[in-house]
């Protein structure tokens, strides 16, 4: 008797939740947008991320542009304490090549 009543009420609090969820979709996610986002064709992938400190290590020069553009006010974001971190390293390494004479 127990475990008939426990399934009715797991069986019918999943029809509420269905039903809950079918009649909230409109508020949730309103079906123009997502038409849009369904006919949107394939963009190639373009990284919004920061580049790395390893990529302006390799490119010290790119760095030192962006910390220069840092300073102005032209660059924001992410890759501003990554290319003085790449700078800085940078300058370690051959600070530590003249000291020992490498």
């Amino acid at each position: 008797m127990l475990k008939a009543k426990t399934i009715v009420v797991v069986l019918v609090t999943l029809c509420i939740g269905f039903a809950g969820g079918f009649g909230l979709r409109p508020m949730i996610a309103p079906t123009q947008q997502a038409r849009t986002i369904a006919a949107a064709p394939p963009a190639t992938p373009v990284s919004s991320e920061a580049r790395g400190t390893q990529y302006f290590v390799m490119h010290i020069n790119e760095a030192r542009r962006v910390v220069a553009g840092c300073s102005v006010g032209s660059v924001r974001g992410g890759e501003c304490t990554t290319a003085e971190d790449a700078i800085i390293k940078v300058e370690a390494r051959e600070r530590r090549k003249r000291f020992l004479g490498n």
